[in-house]
């Protein structure tokens, strides 16, 4: 199962992250978690703190909000590249909106191009944003439609697709 890339969809709370770990698990090979968060507040760093106690001890951690592509690209030059578990893609696209249209532009492409290129397993969690409500501002509304698209774009570049319902996984491809 070397280099097969992998997209876990799902809502919030929906078991997602769950999903990929398990999945990173079942693989057998180092792991390197690839956190997008930010920890900015008290309730977010409990929720880094919770995730981080969840996670094997063996598995790496590398933490970037922004620079995906360039991660991926050093990952990449080991001689046995990791199974890279990247979460989330939700966070990343917020931190990249903040960034401003520029770079959000760059890393996007960046992103997309190492993430065709990366020569080892990588599962990428992500929210599916389409079965909800419109926004009703215009940030929320880009921040949708930027993450809509870049989802079919990762659902077009991985050979899994997989959606958690309510923990359960359905596999959408592959």
């Amino acid at each position: 199962m070397s280099g097969t890339h992998t997209l876990v969809l799902g809502g919030i709370r929906s078991g997602k992250t769950a999903l990929a770990e398990r999945i990173a698990c079942e693989a057998g090979s180092p792991v390197v978690y690839v956190a997008t968060a930010t920890a900015d507040d008290e309730e977010m760093t409990r929720r880094v703190a919770r995730h981080r106690q969840n996670r094997p001890p063996e598995w790496g951690l590398a933490e970037e909000p922004l620079k995906l592509a360039s991660l991926l690209d050093g990952y990449a030059r080991e001689p046995q590249p990791p199974l890279l578990l990247v979460d989330c893609m939700c966070l990343w696209v917020s931190n990249l909106l903040f960034a401003g249209d520029e770079e959000f532009a760059r890393e996007r492409t960046a992103f997309l191009r190492a993430l065709e290129n990366y020569p080892g397993q990588i599962v990428i969690v992500s929210n599916e944003v389409g079965l909800g409500t419109i926004g009703m501002d215009p940030l929320t509304r880009r921040f949708c439609d930027e993450l809509g698209w870049l989802n079919q774009d990762l659902a077009t570049c991985c050979e899994q697709v997989l959606m958690s319902v309510a923990g359960l996984p359905q596999t959408l491809k592959g």
